[in-house]
Formats: C-alpha cells, structure tokens, sequence
C-alpha cells in the first residue's frame, strides 16, 4: 500500500512538472547575452604572451581583443571555446580551463553581455606553427608593471600602448595571475614546453610567467626531486657546447 501510493505521489509530481514546463515562457524574463574569451597564454623570447585577433567590425572595430563569441544556444561552454578558438586562431585540442566570470553591467556596449572567461596553454612551437603569419592574429608580450604599478601586469601590443577591447585586459591579468598561483603545486607548467625539453626549457617558462629570475641550480633540484620529469636518453644536436639532456613529462596528467 504504501509503495503504490508513493508511486503514485511520483507520478504526480512528474504530471505537475510536466504541465508547469509546458506553459512556461522563458522569454517572459529578460535575460543576459553569454559569451566566452580566451587568454592564450605561450612563452616566446623569453616573455609570456598573449594571443589577440583584430576586431574587424563594431564595436572597438580595429582594436585587438582576445579570441571570443557568443554561444550558440545549442552547444556547452567547452564546445563553444573549442569552436571560437579555432575560428578565429586556427588552433584545437589545447589545454583550456575555466578562468572566470565576467559580468558588469556596463562591460560591452551592445548591451548585457556576459562572458565565461577560459585561459589555454600553449607550446610557442605550435603558436608559430599556426597563428604567427595568419590575417589579425598578433602576440602581445606580457610585462610586470613594476613596483607602484596600477597592475601587475602590462600589456606591450602591435602598434603602441593601447587597452584591448571590452574587459579583456583584466581577462588576461586574471589568466597570469591563476598561472602563476598553479605553477608551484600542478604541472601546468608544462603546457607550455615541448614533449621533449631542457631543464634550461622549463625555467624559463617558470621565470616568464613570475617575471623573475630564479637559482639554476636551485630550480633543477626542486624539477628532479618532483618526480614529474624522466630523462629521456637524448641530447639537443646542434649546439657547439656540450649538448643539454632532453627531459620528458612523467607525471599522471599535465595541466593540473
């Protein structure tokens, strides 16, 4: 008896919803644009940078801004960066993660728009490989500002000093700055190195995104006592001094 009656409180409970969902009108209320922007991080020259595309139409037509759009009411928040990233840079399956949410009011002048920031890792090889050369794709090198700065971080564009379109230049401190806090307890790090490195390699990843130089020695006993780098039994060719040791990642899952 009291199974049939829970059943029937069940199927109850499903013809109500099933009836409430039916009559209701979601555009009764009025809601936000969703987007999302990605802050391509990748070390080149010894510098962290920053991918950006060139806006070619209104708003901030002709600024540089960071790769992003709107998604498509029928796809997920991953789906969309997958298909703006490689739409606009020509770059796929990369490292991305979920920076943020950025939602002031006022953030873009079409009107209420609110976007999921993501960050991606990405070795300068494959940078150079697929966006250095491509129509509106540009780095912009990421600097510290330096003691009294206004930000940690500025931005050094294509064409002089300028603000990146929209919020993107808070999106891209806020990526720096989760890189930096990741960098010491998950193998983020290696994101952004070759499948075979130097140690030499993955300091100056290290030392890009802090901005700060760090002991040689120090950094090397830290990398090797980790347990995340396996030597691989080659050496870089090509060099005139004694070759460095090429290195692997050996950990369980990079990223982190």
């Amino acid at each position: 008896m009291e199974r049939a009656r829970a059943g029937e409180n069940v199927r109850s409970g499903a013809d109500e919803e099933a009836l409430f969902l039916a009559g209701y009108d979601i555009t009764a209320w009025p809601r936000p644009s969703l987007a999302v922007d990605v802050a391509i991080l990748t070390i080149a020259a010894g510098a962290a940078h920053v991918v950006l595309v060139e806006r070619t139409r209104p708003p901030a037509q002709g600024r540089w801004a960071l790769p992003g759009g709107f998604v498509r009411i029928d796809e997920s928040l991953d789906d969309a960066v997958g298909r703006v990233l490689e739409r606009e840079t020509g770059l796929r399956d990369m490292y991305t993660a979920q920076l943020a949410t950025f939602g002031e009011v006022d953030r873009d002048p079409r009107g209420r728009v609110v976007t999921v920031a993501h960050y991606a890792l990405v070795p300068a090889a494959r940078i150079e490989d697929v966006v250095t050369g491509r129509a509106g794709c540009a780095l912009a090198r990421v600097t510290p500002a330096g003691p009294g700065g206004d930000a940690p971080f500025r931005l050094v564009v294509p064409g002089g000093a300028q603000a990146l379109a929209f919020d993107h230049d808070a999106i891209v401190a806020a990526a720096v700055e989760r890189v930096q806090g990741r960098l010491w307890y998950t193998p983020v790090a290696f994101e952004l190195v070759p499948d075979e490195f130097t140690l030499l390699d993955l300091q100056r990843v290290y030392e890009a995104i802090l901005g700060r130089s760090l002991d040689k020695n120090g950094f090397r006993r830290r990398v090797l006592a980790s347990g995340l780098v396996a030597p691989t039994g080659r050496r870089r060719e090509g060099l005139r001094a004694r070759p460095p040791e090429l290195f692997r990642f050996a950990g369980d899952g990079r990223g982190g």
